[in-house]
């Protein structure tokens, strides 16, 4: 097993994509988890492209059941039959799309119908960065909707599922994916969540929703830890997928970074992406533990002011334990359900 500073070594320099930063499989494989996994049951939201995948591809090794949402179910289902190398145990695909709170109630529905256990729940799914004001089929804002809303509710249709399938040995648990995103913005703007009277700026509507991943769950962990459900809040880091499909050639804050050469290694390969948020779903270390945000495989540090944007760390408003329980009471309403 490994201790929880073996990967801060090899995050102390790299040099792009493909480096000596750990990968998501190299985690289940350092944990010892090939093929130990058999009596658990691990669902991930957005496995038809970048750190999805690689998400699922690695937990799969670890023996466990594996159930992937998708919007397209034709790509869910290629991705499936590639990850499925065991036909005895083929990884199952839910129809599912986060921008609607019918299709997420129809999705928790199709999983509860044909499995009544849930150990691991990874919220992997997201969009980032939609050029214009854009709203979801219930009217919130796209990457608010998506991003936060809809892996709320989610999370709160299997909630009973995850506390009692919650063990002794292994206490169930909950990975939001967040971003460094969440220092585009200071606060969760409470009084107009939409942008209804304030303009729409694509990065700033999209750190409100990474930030409300974090607080996410860091409240969920408050409320159901002493009940042996945790969660952490996860930044993957850097990778060039299809989630930075919306960016214009233009914006300014990529065009800044565009040309440092420490941004540009510090950048990595999608396996190497799904790494911290595996670490996160798997590692002994977090056993019964939760309420933090991670990255790089280890816990994130207060953000040194002075360092560049891409520097690890968290922002100062990362935790607030008032804005938290505030997001999450008002998340319930937004989404129809009882504030337990």
């Amino acid at each position: 097993m490994t201790s929880i500073d073996t990967y801060e070594p090899l995050h102390k320099s790299f040099n792009g994509p493909g480096d000596q930063r750990p990968t998501a499989m190299q985690i289940v494989q350092d944990q010892g988890l090939e093929g130990k996994w058999t009596d658990k049951t691990i669902l991930i939201t957005g496995c038809t492209a970048g750190i999805g995948i690689e998400t699922a591809r690695a937990m799969y090794a670890t023996g466990a059941k594996v159930v992937i949402t998708a919007r397209n179910m034709t790509k869910g289902n290629e991705v499936a039959k590639e990850l499925s190398t065991d036909a005895s145990r083929p990884v199952e695909v839910l129809e599912m799309s986060l921008d609607s709170l019918d299709s997420v109630r129809k999705g928790a529905n199709a999983f509860l119908a044909k499995i009544k256990h849930l150990n691991v729940l990874i919220n992997n799914a997201g969009v980032m960065a939609i050029p214009d004001r854009t709203l979801t089929v219930d009217g919130f804002e796209a990457q608010f909707g998506a991003n936060h809303l809809g892996h709320f509710l989610f999370f709160q249709l299997l909630k009973s599922t995850l506390l009692t399938s919650s063990t002794r040995d292994f206490a169930s648990r909950v990975i939001s994916v967040s971003s460094s995103g969440h220092k585009m913005t200071d606060r969760i703007q409470f009084d107009d969540f939409n942008f209804d009277r304030t303009e729409y700026s694509d990065f700033k509507a999209y750190a409100q929703s990474k930030l409300a991943n974090i607080y996410f769950a860091s409240e969920l962990d408050r409320r159901y830890g002493s009940r042996g459900l945790h969660a952490l809040s996860v930044h993957p880091g850097s990778i060039l997928t299809k989630l930075r499909r919306h960016l214009r050639p233009d914006n300014s804050l990529l065009a800044a970074m565009s040309g440092i050469e420490e941004y540009i290694k510090s950048q990595k390969s999608v396996e190497q992406g799904a790494a911290t948020q595996v670490w996160a779903a798997v590692a002994r270390e977090w056993e019964g533990k939760g309420g933090r945000y991670l990255e790089n495989c280890a816990e994130s540090p207060p953000l040194d002011p002075n360092a560049p944007f891409f520097t690890a760390g968290y922002a100062p408003h990362a935790y607030n334990p008032d804005a938290e329980a505030r997001l999450w009471k008002a998340s319930c309403e937004m989404v129809g359900i009882d504030d337990d």
